[in-house]
């Protein structure tokens, strides 16, 4: 089937390569000329655990293209996705500012030709799918077409499984053509049994938001429950597994640490709040999360700030600026929140990150960037482990020990085990730890 991709940030990019690997014929549009020029010599401007490997083999197959013209391979395709942004609106209102999205569905309108299914892919509030196909059919009145909703569900670091090994199918349609094209798009997975859910565009695009906010409801009550555990002396770990092997809460999403960030959650939970409140309805577990959230960060700067007595001219070794491992993502990553707050107090801070310093530099001007996390350490008065890639698991303690100047050690994703960081004579705190 040919498909064409309207976007080539991290969903669009993500999704056309793998429907290209599915055997689909994909072109990837974007208007950023250079992104498009280093896509077609195989750069990939996302850090994304074998999407590189992945893109360079589908285009070398010749199944995947990239391009900034919108004619043909609209006119051509039998299903475009929509796949541009949705952040934030720049008031900061919460709002989701979807005036790209609009934009691209007015680029695409007059070069329909033929029955197409036109899928939105971008995390959109509810009515969006409507005003799409309403701003279509005044561009192009005489298109044939369909709207779907057909959100994505892609973790950051993991999203070429989630996309070929998926929990489920989400599609809003209003006609059974529609839903069985978009069911023949995604026929490489029937031989894995994943389940389909057919509903209409509005419940669809509804399905997104509530999937998220649940999800940080979860890590903001874990973090609630670990400073509990602080205060009574219990260990938000145990707690953790004590509560995840219940089949009917499950064990992820509950790994207390310095709050959620990243591109969804925050942007997310915020836009379904706004929807509520112009529908007269109030979300309270997703605003008390929200605020858990923004409180959780203020709360691991006053731990670091308590284990050195004061930051000021303080060395302070950070190892992660990532939001989560496996991404070089930034948006609203717990180090944006807690680093400044440190350096505004006089601290001196030394930072590595695997992925994410190129993009740190520019928005964290105040950190010295280092290239392995013990030139971090070297002259430190204390680590502060803000994100739990794989190769902070197994540090080597004595080395580090060596290089501080004081042997404090505050882990904010409880990597490590804090009875045998103390045997080792590390000062250690981690979060919701005794």
């Amino acid at each position: 089937m040919k498909i064409t991709i309207i976007g080539t940030g991290y969903v669009g990019l993500v999704s056309g390569v793998c429907l290209a690997e599915f055997g689909h014929q994909v072109t990837c549009v974007d208007i950023d000329e250079k992104k498009i020029a280093g896509l077609q010599r195989g750069e990939v401007p996302i850090y994304e655990p074998g999407l590189d490997a992945l893109l360079t083999k589908n285009v070398a197959e010749q199944r995947l293209n990239f391009t900034t013209v919108v004619a043909e391979p609209v006119a051509e395709a039998a299903a475009v996705f929509l796949a541009v942004g949705t952040p934030s609106h720049r008031h900061g209102n919460g709002y989701a500012d979807l005036h790209y999205l609009y934009q691209a569905a007015r680029d695409i309108a007059p070069y329909l030709q033929g029955y197409t299914v036109v899928i939105d892919k971008s995390t959109v509030p509810v009515g969006t799918a409507d005003n799409i196909d309403r701003i279509i059919r005044q561009e192009n009145p005489r298109a044939e077409f369909d709207m779907v909703s057909n959100p994505e569900f892609l973790r950051e670091g993991a999203a070429i499984n989630d996309f070929t090994h998926p929990d489920r199918i989400v599609i809003g349609a209003a006609t059974p053509r529609a839903i069985e094209l978009v069911k023949e798009i995604y026929q490489p997975l029937y031989r894995l049994a994943i389940p389909f859910v057919a509903t209409d565009c509005r419940t669809a695009e509804l399905t997104k938001y509530a999937a998220n906010a649940f999800l940080a409801i979860k890590i903001s009550f874990i973090n609630e429950m670990a400073n509990l555990c602080e205060e009574v002396g219990a260990d938000v770990k145990q707690l953790a597994l004590g509560m995840g092997l219940d089949g009917r809460i499950g064990r992820k999403f509950l790994h207390a640490g310095p709050g959620y960030g990243g591109s969804c959650f925050p942007k997310d939970t915020l836009a379904l709040l706004r929807i509520a409140q112009e529908h007269g309805n109030a979300l309270r577990l997703v605003e008390a999360a929200v605020e858990v959230n923004h409180g959780q960060k203020a709360r691991m700067i006053k731990k670091i700030r308590q284990a050195l007595g004061s930051e000021a001219n303080k060395t302070i070794a950070v190892l992660g600026l990532a939001f989560k491992p496996e991404t070089d993502d930034m948006r609203e990553a717990p180090a944006l929140t807690i680093l400044p707050a440190l350096a505004e107090k006089g601290a001196r801070l030394q930072v590595h990150d695997p992925q994410a310093m190129e993009e740190a530099k520019a928005i964290l001007p105040e950190c010295t960037f280092c290239q392995t996390p013990y030139e971090a350490c070297q002259g430190a008065d204390a680590v502060v482990l803000l994100t739990e890639w794989n190769q902070y698991r197994a540090l080597d303690l004595p080395r580090i020990k060596a290089l501080l100047n004081t042997p404090i050690f505050i882990d904010l994703r409880n990597v490590y085990d804090p009875a045998k960081m103390r045997a080792q004579g590390f000062v250690y705190s981690g979060v919701g730890t005794p």
